[in-house]
């Protein structure tokens, strides 16, 4: 999915560019299969779970247990007898690994977003989004005063020339990349660099 850009300013001095690869959810339709693959995705997930429990339902979760829920009857329903099946036909080491499988495609997003953060007066913060729905963002804020330059540099990735913006920090021998995953192309960060730089720089 090729990336794309929006830009929100909230005020004359803060400006957020925000790139991404993830497929616009305009339409209500568009909308509604998002919902359907969330539901998806927690369904397959309470099902893996309902598999590991099977294996251990003689131990752990009797069909004659008293408890908040009733095992006998999920036991002997036919979700649950599918999910026996399952966990009586095959070893705890194919289970577990299908689990960690399964578990980690669940929580995995799909999709790269990342975003620079101007604010006149304070600084710049970087962020980029985790791979999976339970890790947050990583950010890195970084002061006016240590801002020395914003610029758009080429290098060579393969045999291919690549753009990429970047900010020349004081002090570090490395310019810190905006965008690094995504590595959006030359007019996009043409749009970011403009807006940055008028953003941090203009006058009152």
């Amino acid at each position: 999915m090729p990336s794309r850009l929006s830009i929100h300013r909230p005020s004359p001095t803060t400006a957020l560019f925000t790139v991404s690869n993830a497929s616009p959810r305009r339409t209500i339709t568009s909308k509604l299969l998002f919902c359907l693959e969330i539901l998806l995705r927690i369904l397959l997930f309470a099902f893996v779970l309902l598999v590991n429990a099977a294996c251990a339902r003689h131990l752990l979760f009797p069909p004659d247990s008293n408890g908040v829920i009733p095992w006998g009857d999920v036991w002997a329903s036919k979700v649950g007898v599918l999910a026996c099946r399952i966990a009586d036909r095959q070893s705890l080491q194919p289970i577990g690994a299908a689990s960690v499988l399964v578990g980690y495609m669940v929580i995995r997003k799909g999709y790269t977003e990342e975003s620079l953060l101007v604010i006149r007066g304070l600084g710049v913060q970087t962020s980029t989004s985790s791979a999976t729905y339970f890790k947050t963002a990583s950010t890195r804020f970084i002061p006016t005063t240590q801002i020395q330059d914003i610029v758009i540099h080429e290098a060579f990735k393969g045999f291919e020339v690549r753009f990429y913006l970047a900010i020349i920090v004081e002090g570090e021998s490395d310019v810190v990349v905006v965008f690094p995953n995504l590595l959006p192309g030359r007019l996009i960060l043409e749009d970011v660099w403009k807006g940055s730089r008028k953003c941090l720089y203009a006058k009152s």
